[in-house]
């Protein structure tokens, strides 16, 4: 539950800005993004803390790439099959999930070190934190940026701001969602 919250990989321990930054025009990208992430960390996560004994040590950094690289393969194709438009608005920004930083952060501080059932749990609660941050950063860019919820209209597009769907809006918004979360903490 830590990563939910407490340590948030988006508004605490700022790790993953570029598909932070570059997925988060609307909610539903951001969702879509979260929960890819989430998934491919989850399922890295446990099959990384079961064969921890086997790797040496030379080659531990890249048999976790390879892990994760797997999951990330598997995970385009059933987004290619099932969800292709949510793919091809994600484009790019999939195939990186390979070297987002949370992934590989993960499996070396806490899947290398425990058991399967806690590495699942570790990925569940990152992956959900990671999930919550970029939704909500993503609902904060679409609300003032068109005026729109996952597509549903909460105020005139006539007072939306151009910026805010734009890559300097991603900066403006998350700052502040970060200055935010940390007053939150402090109170």
């Amino acid at each position: 539950m830590n990563g939910i919250v407490k340590e948030n990989p988006t508004f605490v321990l700022l790790l993953g800005m570029c598909p932070t930054l570059g997925t988060t025009s609307s909610a539903m990208n951001g969702m879509g993004m979260g929960l890819a992430t989430a998934f491919v960390l989850i399922c890295s996560n446990v099959v990384i803390s079961a064969i921890k004994n086997l790797i040496p040590d030379m080659v531990r950094i890249p048999a976790f790439v390879v892990v994760i690289a797997s999951f990330v393969t598997l995970l385009q194709m059933i987004m290619q099959a099932y969800v292709p438009a949510l793919y091809a608005t994600l484009g790019l920004f999939i195939p990186l999930i390979v070297v987002n930083c949370i992934l590989l952060g993960r499996a070396e501080a806490f899947a290398a070190k425990n058991g399967p059932l806690a590495s699942m749990f570790d990925g569940l609660g990152m992956g959900l934190g990671f999930t919550v941050g970029l939704t909500l950063l993503g609902a904060v860019r679409e609300l003032l940026g068109t005026g729109k919820i996952f597509g549903l209209t909460i105020m005139s597009e006539d007072y939306g701001m151009l910026v805010f769907v734009l890559a300097p809006g991603a900066f403006i918004a998350l700052g502040y969602l970060i200055a935010i979360v940390n007053r939150l903490k402090k109170a």
